[in-house]
Formats: structure tokens, sequence, C-alpha cells
């Protein structure tokens, strides 16, 4: 059986599965810290690759204006993101979850008609840096260098996330906020700005994730409703609340849909929901996820 397919898959499958991490890292780290389950994510990774777009026509497609482009989009995301929980989504806290999802999808499509008015309809092309467009054979499988970046920037977020959340003295407030909010707020801590700078670094992801995958996609609008079903998909598998579970939603996500895209094309979106059904059925709360209750 001639099985020379395999390395290639498993690098396609790696490198979708370690760019959706980082945007499903952002939505998993704002449930786990602040309960809110929301449906604008998908808003955000749309808007950093619309703002991505625009900056890279603007400070041009080499690799220093490409790398300028990426940084802004996603910060002015975060910003966004940031003013968002501030003004809107602090509202939220201690809601049923039902109000949550309908505030959160309300902002859905404000988002959305605001990209058309900014941007219109039309499809936003991005080309790869000239320096990122190469490729290269590795055990039998293409990898063009931009893949290689993006599986590269995945792993850097997983390093950075743990380091953030086990290594510092902001992490330890952030995992005491996911845990016991009113004790930090009786030892004097200000918990709105922990959960502000939460939401923010939740959504800076979202916009990095979107940049990021502009040169691969198509930057039109609507690209939020496939990315946002694509999102539930992986922390229902990993299980909602947890960056370990998110990882390994994403890498169970990525490798299940690049083989059966090999095989089985039209078939791929079913096996992937498919296998979110199987975990909701013998493990409700994810594979890594904590039983609620």
């Amino acid at each position: 059986m001639d099985l020379s397919f395999v390395p290639a898959q498993l690098v396609s499958g790696l490198t979708t599965a370690m760019t959706l991490f980082v945007t499903a890292s952002g939505l998993s780290l704002i449930f786990g810290v602040m309960g809110i389950l929301n449906f604008a994510h998908g808003s955000l990774f749309m808007l950093g690759a619309f703002l991505l777009a625009s900056l890279a026509r603007l400070l041009g497609a080499s690799g220093v204006g490409f790398v300028a482009a990426l940084f802004i989009a996603s910060v002015a995301v975060g910003v966004i993101g940031g003013a968002l929980e501030r003004w809107l989504i602090s509202r939220l806290y201690g809601k049923e979850e039902l109000f949550q999802l309908l505030f959160t999808y309300s902002l859905v499509l404000v988002m959305a008609d605001c990209v058309r008015m900014v941007w219109g309809v039309n499809q936003q092309s991005v080309m790869r840096p000239a320096m990122l467009s190469g490729s290269f054979e590795l055990a039998g499988a293409t990898l063009s260098h931009y893949n290689l970046l993006l599986i590269g920037v995945g792993f850097t977020i997983v390093l950075g996330l743990w380091f953030l959340l086990h290594r510092t003295r902001i992490g330890e407030l952030i995992r005491a906020a996911s845990q016991d909010r009113e004790m930090l707020l009786m030892l004097g801590k200000n918990v709105r700005w922990i959960q502000t700078g939460v939401f923010a670094l939740g959504a800076f992801l979202a916009g990095l994730s979107g940049a990021l995958m502009a040169p691969l996609v198509s930057v039109v609008p609507g690209m939020d409703s496939e990315i946002i079903i694509v999102l539930f998909i992986i922390v229902v598998i990993g299980g909602l609340g947890s960056l370990a579970g998110t990882l390994v939603g994403s890498l169970v996500y990525g490798i299940a849909y690049s083989f059966t895209v090999y095989f089985f094309p039209q078939l791929a979106l079913f096996v992937v929901a498919a296998l979110m059904v199987i975990t909701l059925t013998l493990r409700p709360q994810g594979l890594l996820g904590r039983r609620i209750g």
C-alpha cells in the first residue's frame, strides 16, 4: 500500500490545527475566565483578515511591510475587543447563557454590516510576502514557507499562553479570576481590568489568526460564520474553557479534516461534526474539560 500521502496530509492537518488553535484559544480563554460564550469571536477573526488586507496594500507586500501590517491589525483588533468588553460585554456578567448568546450574536450582525460599509462585499486579495512564497520537501511532503510560519506561530502561542498562565503573576491572577472572582475582589484586586485584559487578549488572538489566514482564504463578508462553526466544534471536542483541551481539539479537527478531505472530500465536515457528536455523547464536558455540577 502506498503511504506517501501520509506526511503531506499530516503537515496539512498540523498547519490547520495550529492556526485554528490561535483563534480557538482566545474563545476558550474568554469563557474560562469570564464565563462568556462569545459568539462574535468569529467577527473579530474576520476583522483581523480585512485589516491585514488593507494594511498590506498600504505598507507593501515586502517582508517588513507584511509583518508591520500583521502586528498593527492584531493589536487593533485587541484594542477593539477591549473596548467592546468595557462598554458592552461587561453588562453580560451574571446573565443567563441564552441572553449572552443573543447579545453576542447581535454584535455579529452589527460588525458584519460595519465590514460591508467599510470594505464592501467584494473579495479582498492578500498576497503572501515574497520571502515566504517558496517551499521545500520534508519527509516526502511539500511544505511551504508560509505554512511553516503558521505552524511556528501556533506553537509559539501554545508556549506563550502556558508561560503567561503558569509562570507569571498576571497568570496567577487570571487563573484566580476564573475560579473565585469574589475572593479576588475581597483581596482588593481590580477584577474588572483583569477581565478587560483577558478579553482584549482573546480578541488579539482572533485578529492575529484572521490576519495570518488572510493570504490562504477568501477574505469576504460572511467568513465569520464559517469560522465560528469550526471553533465551536474544536472547543466542544477539547473542552470549553480548557486551553489544553483546545489544543487537543484543534489537533483532532485538523488531522481528521485533512485525511477526510484526501479520501472523501464531500464528507469532511460531516466527519468532524460526527466526532463532536460522539464526544458530546460519551464525554459531554469534552476530552479535557471539567465536569460541571
